[in-house]
């Protein structure tokens, strides 16, 4: 299996591939949704205690790249389920984005 310099349709369809080989079934859209939330959860305890005022439990690790990897397996299988091609999702956001932000931070003395 192919893991490295991967597209993000490509990300789509391998954990599709693994899902039916290894994963029998897809969980409902609804479960995913909620496991997705438990994995963001997940992800905000640890920057809580990496890059916040937390200090990390016995015990607990810093996998910060793993816990988002987690994230991103999770919405790739709401995408493949739904038939979101996030690729094009991606590039309509940024385009989004680009036109109405711009020149929205620029001139914001908060970012200074």
């Amino acid at each position: 299996m192919k893991t490295s310099g991967i597209t993000i349709e490509e990300a789509q369809g391998l954990v599709d591939e693994w899902i039916k080989t290894h994963g029998v079934r897809y969980f409902s859209e609804l479960t995913n949704m909620a496991i997705l939330t438990e994995e963001v959860g997940e992800l905000a305890r640890l920057m809580a205690r990496k890059y916040g005022d937390q200090s990390f439990k016995k015990g607990e690790k810093d996998n910060l790249g793993d816990e988002m990897a987690d994230v991103l397996w999770v919405l790739l299988c709401l995408a493949n389920q739904t038939g979101v091609d996030l690729t094009e999702a991606l590039k309509k956001n940024l385009d989004k984005k680009t036109d109405r932000d711009k020149d929205r931070h620029w001139n914001n003395p908060k970012l200074s």
